[in-house]
């Protein structure tokens, strides 16, 4: 076999490198996608940071400086200064490059919905032969904390550890990535959802659902009722991304204003 033979059928690609500031912005983009450090959240220090990525200050600096072209933190200087995950409700560029962010990624969102409907009401399913007390006591948790929640920051919090508690009881290492993955990619859309008190009871009763058919071992109870909160889910999310298709911001209507 040629090596032009070989390359036609692996269809190889060029290797892209990877540098030391891009994999930590790459890390710290995902905590910040996961909620893990939610809007108004102070990151730690440019030392701390050095510090648990191993890597130099610069190093630190210049990934925050990517993270900032991209409007997901914030620089304050002074006494209480420091880098701040961004607030869109508190800015209106950054709310607007957070609505551009999800149209541009329209087609990819509507994929991953279609993903995320086949695999997790599986992986509750599994969820419900392999959990132990431990993973139960992990949902309740998180069930809990969203229901005590001040902010919807703590909720979404609560709600995706929810979600990777449901995952992890199934003590499989790529169901776990898998949903992982799946709620850093949603989350922004997700946060773009209004919040009612009738959203958050729904919900309430489809988490409930899902840990009582964990709890009594229900492969199909747990499956059906994973399907059930995904579809509600499912079609808020598909709601917003036509609202957002046909959104036209600030920015295109300040163009077009200044046309003489």
């Amino acid at each position: 076999m040629t090596v032009a033979t070989a390359e036609r059928r692996a269809r190889f690609e060029r290797i892209q490198q990877i540098r030391a500031h891009e994999c930590v912005a790459e890390q710290i983009r995902r905590q910040i996608e996961l909620r893990l450090i939610g809007p108004g959240e102070a990151l730690p220090t440019d030392r701390e940071l050095a510090a648990v990525f191993g890597v130099g200050r610069a190093t630190i600096q210049h990934a925050l400086r990517l993270l900032e072209a991209d409007r997901l933190v914030a620089t304050r200087r002074g006494r209480k200064g420091g880098t701040f995950v961004s607030r869109p409700g508190d800015d209106a560029v950054v709310l607007e490059e957070l609505i551009l962010r999800v149209r541009r990624r329209r087609d990819e969102l509507e994929q991953l919905l279609v993903y995320r409907s086949t695999l997790e009401p599986r992986v509750a399913a599994l969820a419900a032969t392999t959990r132990g007390q431990g993973d139960l006591a992990a949902m309740r948790r998180e069930l809990e904390a969203m229901a005590s929640a001040t902010n919807e920051l703590d909720y979404m919090r609560s709600d995706t550890g929810f979600h990777l508690s449901v995952a992890r009881a199934t003590g499989n290492h790529y169901f776990i990535r898998a949903i992982e993955e799946m709620r850093a990619q949603l989350n922004d859309a997700i946060s773009l959802l209004p919040e009612t008190e009738a959203w958050h009871s729904r919900i309430a009763l489809e988490h409930d659902a899902i840990l009582e058919a964990i709890r009594t071992r229900n492969e199909d109870a747990a499956e059906g009722a994973m399907a059930r909160h995904n579809h509600a889910s499912d079609q808020s999310i598909r709601a917003l991304l036509e609202i957002v298709r046909r959104w036209r911001g600030g920015r295109r209507r300040r163009r077009k204003e200044d046309r003489p």
